[in-house]
């Protein structure tokens, strides 16, 4: 079965269409970004043989050039220069929120692979446009979601079928800083809204357990200030979402950062007919008739750099990747939705404009 949001040439289990050149010189890579996700990145290019890095656009010049020599790569002043040079198959963006769809869509303008960091835009209507453009170029887009590469996840999905039918989950991820950074993470203009920033937490459980029926969204910033761009930044938010699913699953969510949390909570559950599954942390339990007991837990090192070898296998093979931008774009939707009923104070259905991948 084809997905409409790949192009033909790049369909799971087809011979991807590609140039000879892409087969033999190797994937030629562009990265927007020079932060945490884009480093992690650009050492993972150093590592796949048939993929280098060859140019870098930043927010600052001197931080660009640097991170340019660390990786071999051409530092470029804009990223739209970047998306305009001719020596380049794959754009990477890793850089604030905000531009992510702009990028995305002048890099398929210019007939460039994209993968780029979720969310692929602020809002569900801002991404929608850029999966038909990308069929139109016959180019992949690919919005990564690396959660569905942790070991977490993977215990959660090899272990539901022995706690039977769930009927509810809560996920829970907060994170204590003081003093907050004055950083576009905590710029809502530059961020999104929380559980559009933080995609992964809604992704995660729509990934298990399917399309959502309705949401419910509240959402706090305390503290107003000076930001970057002379953008307003909070100083603490904290977000929470109850989802009804189809299944008739419900789900609470809760993400919240900065300087009014007190203990740091990364904590996902799951209550079935025949059990309980419970992560903490790193460690898992699974809780039935028999007691509780450990289960393994795989790690969550290296998931940027295995997101990006299957980015390159993909494209010079046509092997399938994990994670569909259709899906992304669902969870997207559920997240534009969230931040209507924490607006409007009111539930919201999520009818049928809205299909699950």
């Amino acid at each position: 079965m084809t997905d409409p949001s790949l192009p033909t040439g790049l369909q799971p289990g087809l011979q991807p269409r590609l140039p000879a050149r892409l087969q033999t010189d190797g994937v030629r890579v562009g990265m927007v970004g020079t932060g945490f996700v884009a480093r992690l990145r650009a050492a993972a290019l150093q590592t796949i043989p048939h993929a280098r890095l060859v140019a870098v656009a930043g927010h600052g010049a001197a931080e660009t050039e640097a991170f340019a020599q660390a990786y071999g790569a051409v530092a470029v002043e804009s990223w739209q220069a970047l998306v305009d040079r001719p020596d380049l198959d794959l754009i990477v963006i890793c850089h604030i929120n905000r531009d992510h769809g702009a990028v995305a869509a002048a890099a398929l303008q210019a007939n460039r692979h994209v993968v780029v960091e979720y969310p692929l835009a602020l809002t569900a209507p801002a991404a929608q446009p850029l999966l038909a453009l990308a069929q139109a170029q016959q180019r992949l887009l690919h919005v990564e979601h690396i959660e569905l590469l942790g070991g977490t996840h993977r215990a959660l999905k090899a272990n539901l079928e022995a706690i039977g039918q769930p009927f509810y989950a809560r996920y829970c991820t907060l994170s204590p800083k003081r003093p907050a950074p004055r950083s576009w993470t905590y710029c809502p203009d530059l961020f999104g809204f929380p559980l559009v920033g933080a995609l992964s937490r809604l992704h995660r459980l729509i990934d298990c357990f399917g399309p959502v029926a309705q949401v419910y969204g509240q959402n706090h910033y305390g503290n107003s200030v000076p930001g970057p761009e002379g953008l307003a930044c909070y100083s603490t938010c904290l977000c929470t979402a109850q989802l009804t699913f189809v299944s008739g699953l419900i789900a609470e969510v809760t993400y919240g950062k900065g300087e009014a949390l007190w203990e740091a909570t990364r904590r996902l559950e799951v209550m079935g007919r025949h059990g309980h599954l419970c992560f903490e942390g790193d460690e898992g339990t699974i809780t039935d008739s028999q007691g509780p007991r450990p289960i393994a837990v795989g790690s969550r090192r290296g998931l940027f750099a295995a997101d990006t070898a299957q980015v390159i296998e993909h494209l010079l093979t046509g092997q399938a990747l994990y994670c569909t931008p259709s899906a992304s774009l669902y969870t997207l939707e559920v997240a534009t939705a969230i931040q209507q009923s924490a607006a409007t104070g009111k539930a919201v259905a999520i009818g049928t404009t809205i299909s699950a991948p």
